[in-house]
């Protein structure tokens, strides 16, 4: 995102935009990609509630989210373009308030991957999970990514 000094995120996590919806895919490699044809999408503040659940020491992807929502409304599938930016929003949201704080940085990437969109880039992230006791590492060589490691070991269970 851009100009996020500018921008009201509270705001936008209440913008329902026709949220939450079921929409029906007819693109076969989209099909064939995510395994059927109804998208799901759910408002920012969704993601927002799903994030506040996570206790420290624990973690949560995107993509569990994304199955989570799918699952419970039933549908094939949750549309990763808005997950991702809802989750975001979620974490800019969050760091425009003075309380009612939501943990965003214990919501992961796929395979446990940091986010460089989050509020500090990475190395807040880094900073805020390293203090609760989660080990980062990082990968790559031209293209260094930062990873919890064993972060299997610790998702959180949205079901439990």
């Amino acid at each position: 995102m851009a100009n996020e000094d500018k921008k009201d995120f509270n705001k936008m996590l209440y913008e329902d935009k026709g949220m939450p919806k079921i929409q029906i895919v007819t693109d076969e490699a989209t099909i064939k990609r995510y395994g059927g044809e109804r998208m799901y999408f759910a408002p920012p503040v969704t993601y927002d509630e799903i994030m506040k659940k996570i206790p420290c020491g624990k973690v949560i992807t995107v993509g569990t989210i994304r199955v989570y929502l799918a699952k419970k409304n039933d549908a094939d599938f949750t549309d990763p373009i808005t997950a991702g930016i809802f989750v975001s929003i979620a974490a800019w949201a969050s760091c425009q308030r003075s309380e009612d704080e939501t943990p965003y940085w214990r919501t992961l990437k796929a395979r446990g991957e940091l986010n460089p969109k989050y509020p500090g880039g990475i190395e807040a992230q880094k900073e805020r999970l390293e203090a609760e006791g989660h080990t980062i590492v990082q990968r790559g060589r031209k293209n260094i990514k930062y990873y919890v490691q064993d972060y299997e070991n610790v998702l959180f269970d949205l079901e439990g």
